[in-house]
C-alpha cells in the first residue's frame, strides 16, 4: 500500500541523506512497527478505555483546571496567602 506524508523539509533531508533509496520503505515500516501498539496489548487496551470514559475525562479535567492556579504556572501562589496573615 502506498502512503503519503508530509514533513518538514529539514527532516525529509536528513532521511534521504540517512537511508538508500531502494531502503527506504522497508526503514520507515520498521519504525512504525515498532512505533505502533499491538492492539492486543492490554496497555493499549486499557489506553483506549480510559480515552472514551467521559466520567474520567470529566474529573481529569477538573484536576487540570484546578492545578493551572496551582501557583507553579500562571496564578502568584503567595495572592492567597496575603489575605490570610
Amino acid at each position: 500500500m502506498q502512503m503519503l506524508f508530509h514533513i518538514p523539509d529539514a527532516l525529509a533531508a536528513r532521511f534521504r541523506q540517512a537511508v538508500p533509496p531502494r531502503q527506504r520503505s522497508a526503514f520507515v515500516a520498521k519504525l512504525m512497527e515498532e512505533a505502533l501498539p499491538e492492539e492486543d496489548d492490554p496497555l493499549y487496551q486499557v489506553a483506549l478505555a480510559v480515552e472514551e470514559d467521559s466520567a474520567l475525562n470529566a474529573e481529569m479535567q477538573e484536576w487540570r483546571d484546578g492545578l493551572i492556579a496551582d501557583g507553579i504556572r500562571g496564578t502568584d501562589y503567595t495572592e492567597g496567602q496575603d489575605a490570610a496573615r
